[in-house]
């Protein structure tokens, strides 16, 4: 099982950046509506995909460093890091099969 876990701007690095697998960040907000909308389809990827991927949350008002570090602007925002690094950015809010789209090739 892919349980989404909440990630801190002090945990950051340890939980993302040196992390083994592919991690998908959704940097998001309480009071962001699109959000809410994008949170059951990110823990069906997680569960779908827990073998080559990990979820996790990092709530842009209470870790605006993290947030700010990597330009995140509008949320929901999704970055796609491997080895550290993101390879691929999604702004907005898209169904399932428009995210899964995004990530071929990456996972």
């Amino acid at each position: 099982m892919g349980a989404i876990e909440h990630v801190t701007d002090a945990s950051f690095d340890a939980d993302v950046l040196k992390n083994d697998k592919i991690v998908i960040v959704d940097f998001w907000a309480e009071w962001c509506g699109p959000c809410r909308q994008v949170a059951p389809i990110l823990e069906e990827i997680a569960n779908e995909q827990a073998e080559k991927l990990t979820v996790v949350k990092l709530n842009v008002d209470e870790n605006p460093a993290t947030a700010g570090k990597y330009g995140v602007l509008q949320i929901p925002t999704l970055n796609v890091y491997k080895n550290g690094e993101v390879v691929k950015q999604i702004i907005g809010a898209k169904p399932k099969a428009m995210l899964l789209r995004e990530l071929e090739g990456i996972i």
